[in-house]
């Protein structure tokens, strides 16, 4: 099935959409045309739309008015020998009533009203100022009025429907203009009936380079009326059709759209492009020295916690890890608070830029020049602020620092042993040092456990449990410190993940995704 066929006012609306989504980004010129077609677009369209609006352009010499003149059938327009021809436009209307708006918004003071009758009125001819007349106020009309009419009628001669300024300066721009486009090579009668045919050949050709399409060349001779039927027949064809304003106004979309409209949407993101990413800026935050740290710290804390009570309290003296680089273990929440790490040296923002350039350098293709060149700027902004960014990652991280509760056990069994050492101690204490104090409430002999004095038990006891708890706990440690160095690692790369996304991905990708949107509106706009 074929999908509903894009209309005028879809398309208008899609090139001002276009244009909103251009700035910035398009040059001044660019969104000055785009704004300017869809303003007279507008504009045209809250005008007459029963006058169909034919300008005859043409440059010095070609005989222009002296053809408006036959067309017209009366000698309005007065034809000189000297440069300039014509001065200001002059208006033929046919049925003028409700032209008189257009009539002002073409600009145009010089109108004739004609009572009689030409087919395809209502109807206004415009006789223009030469385009290459020495003064730049004429040309500067007929360019202007080269974008307001209608229908374009291109009035050449023998000696000049190859001159450059008419093809490079005024027909090429218009060539997506073939539907609403008349070509008129006059003063044939100069030329013999071969020739004539040959330079309407030649001038043919050099339309159909100049990117018109469907477009024929009629020899006309203002002297002779040789020609002048059929070009009025023409202007009434086109006339009569009454769909020459909307081709107009389709034709000036189209010269804007056509070129954006070639051009290949670009396609997503790899997704690797963010992992990618992610990687470089989780090195640059120093993911992987503040896990070490948190797991040298945690493990620094079980040993004080559960260690062997004989050796545990020596760690004391040495600085927490944590502590040591200016990190705390519970996460901020709100993402204000900063740590106290010291900025990010020049190697980190290196790592950190060459990730972020990287992933720029992937978001940007597919772009045009001045997208891309906003994508990198944006970067530069990206870069000076991303360390602090980092910074904040970081301390929105919970470091599993500090081990649970549960290993509270391990330290009631260490002191259950310490103590039971310290009885068999002060048991041979008072022994050796007050035997008449304990004498009454013992036997003579201290008491045994298969030939082992029940102090010595309680010593050798109590400190093998503290030490065989100690290892145990130490070794138990270290894998669990391995583990939570994994997972230190894991969350302050989530957090980084977060950072990189609200902080370089998005921003990034929204220009990217803007030039799509920009490009799909020109895409409809030239459908």
């Amino acid at each position: 099935m074929f999908g509903k066929k894009t209309t005028l006012t879809e398309r208008i609306e899609a090139l001002t959409t276009a244009a909103q989504l251009g700035e910035g980004y398009l040059t001044p010129h660019e969104l000055e045309r785009i704004n300017s077609v869809t303003a007279q677009a507008a504009e045209r369209r809250t005008l007459s739309g029963a006058h169909t609006v034919v300008g005859f352009f043409g440059a010095t010499g070609s005989g222009k008015t002296s053809l408006f003149n036959a067309v017209v059938g009366e000698d309005l327009g007065k034809a000189a020998a000297r440069r300039p021809t014509t001065s200001s436009p002059l208006a033929a209307v046919w049925e003028p009533d409700g032209s008189e708006e257009l009539l002002d918004w073409l600009q145009v003071e010089d109108r004739r009203m004609r009572i009689g009758t030409f087919e395809g009125s209502p109807l206004i001819l415009l006789d223009l100022p030469d385009f290459d007349s020495v003064e730049p106020k004429h040309r500067a009309v007929a360019e202007r009025l080269a974008g307001q009419v209608d229908v374009l009628v291109w009035v050449t001669d023998p000696e000049k429907y190859a001159d450059s300024i008419i093809h490079d300066e005024f027909i090429r721009p218009h060539a997506s203009h073939s539907a609403v486009t008349l070509a008129v090579l006059n003063k044939s009668d100069k030329l013999s009936k071969d020739d004539a045919r040959d330079v309407a050949r030649s001038f043919h050709q050099l339309l159909l380079d100049d990117g018109l399409k469907k477009v024929r060349v009629i020899p006309t001779s203002a002297k002779t009326g040789a020609g002048v039927d059929e070009l009025r027949k023409e202007i009434a064809r086109v006339a009569q059709s009454h769909a020459a304003q909307e081709a107009r106004i389709a034709a000036d979309v189209d010269t804007i759209a056509a070129t954006w409209a070639e051009n290949k949407t670009p396609g997503d993101v790899p997704r690797g492009a963010k992992k990618e990413l992610d990687t470089y800026l989780a090195k640059a935050a120093g993911a992987d020295p503040i896990a070490d740290v948190t797991a040298a710290a945690y493990r620094k804390r079980l040993g004080q916690k559960t260690g062997w009570l004989v050796t545990s309290w020596i760690p004391r003296f040495r600085a927490d890890p944590l502590k040591r680089l200016g990190l705390r273990e519970e996460a901020d929440e709100l993402g204000v608070h900063r740590s106290s790490m010291p900025a990010l040296d020049a190697s980190s923002r290196a790592v950190a830029n060459q990730g972020v350039r990287a992933f720029a350098g992937t978001a940007a293709d597919g772009l045009p020049d001045s997208w891309s060149s906003a994508l990198f700027d944006e970067t530069e902004h990206i870069v000076d602020e991303l360390p602090d960014q980092l910074d904040r990652a970081v301390a929105r991280t919970e470091l599993p620092a500090q081990p649970g509760k549960g290993w509270g056990i391990f330290t009631f069994l260490q002191w259950i042993g310490l103590l039971a050492a310290l009885v068999g101690v002060l048991w041979y204490l008072v022994i050796a040092f007050l035997p008449g104090v304990i004498a009454p409430f013992m036997e003579p002999r201290i008491p045994e456990v298969e030939g082992w004095p029940v102090p010595t038990l309680l010593i050798l006891a109590g400190l093998l449990v503290g030490l065989v708890l100690g290892l145990f706990t130490g070794a138990f440690g270290w894998a669990i410190g391995t583990a939570i160095k994994n997972r230190t690692r894991r969350a302050i790369r989530d957090q980084v993940a977060e950072i990189s996304a609200d902080t370089v991905v998005n921003p990034l990708l929204a220009i990217r995704e803007r030039y799509i949107t920009f490009l799909d509106a020109m895409k409809k706009a030239a459908a």
